[in-house]
């Protein structure tokens, strides 16, 4: 059996491509939201819940998987971190799926930081309102970084998320809850409501939307502050959905 684990909209195609000639797949995402995004295609098996290491071991061994892909988030590095950590311990072949990455034609424009401790040291700087499009999981780091400024918190419009946002103190009109990805035009819309003089990404990837925010930025002269991926070593990693299913294809074939 496959194993997808997915966190970026690539997964849907993923499983459009591989049901072509397969619906032997068992699926992972980190949410029932996730999950809802997948009802129409086919597989045997979703899981719908966050899975530790020891978790997604079982799921492994359970489902007999031969095959992992990870398609997780770019950010999501404890998740790819203990996917090529359990492949290795069974000896079942893991494949990367990584989003291209969108930072290398912008570095004259943003300012690359490598974690939440120097972006906050980064945004003492800043004077007015910050635009944070670093998502829900990240708000407690915000806040804990005591700035004077106005934060405004773009994040997904879930009850789940909603009652994260109550309980870390964010208040109803710092929020903005929207999914994204969202056009270059509505992100000048919110960074000219909001009159924001700064904004803090993460490299997404142009399907994450992340070319539109930093055009909008650039042309609202905001300063651009991004958090840098992580780069683990893949030993076998694709870019492309198609060349990755195809591999998996020829794999199943025995031919790889």
């Amino acid at each position: 059996m496959i194993t997808l684990i997915l966190g970026t909209s690539e997964g849907k195609k993923i499983l459009s491509l591989l049901n072509e000639f397969t619906e032997d797949i068992a699926v992972t995402t980190a949410t029932n939201y996730g999950g809802d995004l997948l009802k129409k295609y086919r597989y045997k098996i979703l899981n719908t819940k966050p899975l530790d290491i020891e978790d997604l071991k079982l799921f492994l061994i359970d489902n007999k998987s031969t095959i992992l892909v990870d398609a997780s988030h770019p950010y999501a590095q404890v998740v790819t971190e203990n996917a090529i950590k359990v492949c290795k311990e069974l000896k079942i072949e893991y494949i990367r799926y990584e989003r291209p990455s969108v930072s290398e034609g912008y570095k004259d424009d943003i300012v690359s930081v490598r974690n939440y401790d120097e972006l906050n040291i980064k945004l003492l700087d800043v004077k007015g309102t910050i635009l944070n499009t670093t998502g829900s999981n990240n708000i407690g780091k915000f806040m804990n970084m005591n700035l004077d400024n106005r934060i405004i918190h773009r994040v997904l419009p879930s009850t789940k998320v909603m009652e994260k946002c109550y309980e870390l103190g964010v208040k109803t009109e710092d929020v903005i809850a929207i999914k994204g990805p969202i056009s270059y035009q509505l992100n000048l819309a919110f960074i000219d409501e909001y009159n924001a003089k700064a904004i803090v990404l993460k490299d997404s990837g142009v399907e994450g939307g992340t070319e539109e925010k930093i055009k909008a930025a650039i042309d609202r002269k905001l300063k651009i502050f991004m958090l840098e991926r992580t780069n683990p070593v893949y030993t076998n990693s694709f870019y492309e959905v198609e060349k990755l299913v195809e591999y998996i294809k020829l794999y199943l074939l025995g031919t790889k």
